[in-house]
């Protein structure tokens, strides 16, 4: 793929995982016991040989450039091309808050980039997607048909984590001739996972209109706004994929990550998925440690009960802890005869001796980072 650049622009609502995106970006979110959500939508790009990645940040972009660094962990620490940070322009006040209200303006602002780049075509991903796709499928298929736009979509069954979405309607050619952001009657089960193939100067030009125009938002303004002129294709994503835009969705998502088959498909089914490395020792069991159907990364020191969840690096569970359903992030400091149910533990929290949290599968209780109990 010498002939593709990739575009990575997560528009979010504000703070939409509560308190987990309160200090970081929703990019940057930790998942799956060592991993990143950006860290899908990159590996999927460099595993179909895309050498050339432009990542537009918004607020709260410390914790991702600190993961990101120079690259190295995705191959894209090089002379030519590589990865590119592009964080927002500010007003004189400080402010970046005006940016929020669509990709559009954050591409607008860094058309320089997508002038100086050689490649003819653009992958843009606009969400935080945790699935594993071959992309040079994708361009091959877009090839094939010729069209303007080609839009990866999947069939969702009911019950599936799907949140918030942009549902398509298709003619039986696969073109998309309607497209409804969020409708309150759901009419289509084909929902846009928010990865799109076009050409560069298209993109150019489309991000010109839009703007010129008082629009700021990729699929408002340019898809649905012209999609009688435009021949927009679908792509059928067949295999696992998750949108994380609710705190329940990211909590179901980590959890179904337990299902082998799921775990299988996600990091190994296309490609690996690629993250930034920490050299840690193995993770330390004691005598008293029970773990069962769980991921526990490497660095942690087990002592207690854990069922059914996710550890993350250097946590330490105390003997006589029980930990079950719930998500523990890195270096977190859980007592002796701490019980914790359906529980979301951000990094660097301490819970004392004897504490008792419980949540709801539906609604698991969260701690923000570096919270002390």
């Amino acid at each position: 793929m010498n002939n593709v650049m990739g575009v990575i622009v997560f528009t979010e609502l504000k703070d939409v995982l509560k308190e987990l995106t309160a200090n970081r970006s929703l990019a940057a979110v930790p998942f799956g016991a060592r991993y990143r959500l950006v860290d899908f939508a990159l590996s999927n790009l460099v595993n179909a040989g895309v050498r050339n990645v432009g990542v537009f940040v918004q607020e709260k972009y410390r914790s991702l450039m600190d993961h990101l660094g120079n690259g190295k962990e995705w191959d894209l620490n090089r002379r030519r091309d590589g990865l590119f940070i592009l964080p927002p322009e500010k007003y004189a006040d400080g402010s970046t808050t005006w940016l929020l209200n669509g990709d559009i303006l954050l591409l607008r602002r860094h058309l320089d980039y997508l002038y100086r780049s050689k490649q003819e075509y653009v992958i843009l991903i606009t969400s935080p997607l945790v699935y594993n796709i071959d992309l040079n499928d994708v361009l091959s298929k877009h090839l094939q048909s010729e069209a303007d736009i080609t839009v990866v979509y999947r069939n969702f069954s009911d019950g599936e984590c799907n949140g918030s979405f942009t549902e398509l309607s298709l003619d039986t050619s696969g073109r998309v001739n309607d497209i409804k952001i969020s409708p309150l009657l759901s009419q289509s089960s084909k929902l846009s996972l928010d990865t799109f193939v076009l050409k560069r100067e298209a993109l150019i030009r489309f991000v010109d209109l839009a703007t010129s125009t008082g629009g700021h938002d990729f699929v408002k303004d340019i898809l649905i706004r012209n999609i009688s002129k435009l021949r927009i294709q679908g792509y059928e994503f067949g295999g696992y994929a998750r949108k994380i835009n609710s705190l329940e969705c990211y909590y179901h998502t980590n959890m179904e990550l337990l299902q082998p088959m799921i775990y299988q498909e996600l990091f190994f089914a296309n490609g690996l998925i690629f993250t930034k490395v920490k050299n840690e020792p193995p993770t330390r069991y004691e005598d008293s440690a029970v773990v069962k159907n769980s991921l526990v990364a490497n660095g942690c020191k087990i002592g207690g009960t854990v069922e059914g969840s996710i550890v993350f690096r250097g946590v330490k569970i105390a003997k006589n802890a029980k930990i079950k359903n719930s998500i523990i992030m890195q270096k977190a400091d859980i007592s002796e005869g701490v019980s914790l149910e359906n529980v979301v533990i951000d990094k660097d929290c301490t819970i004392g001796a004897g504490k008792r949290l419980k949540g709801d599968t539906n609604y698991p209780l969260v701690l923000s980072k570096a919270t002390i109990l």
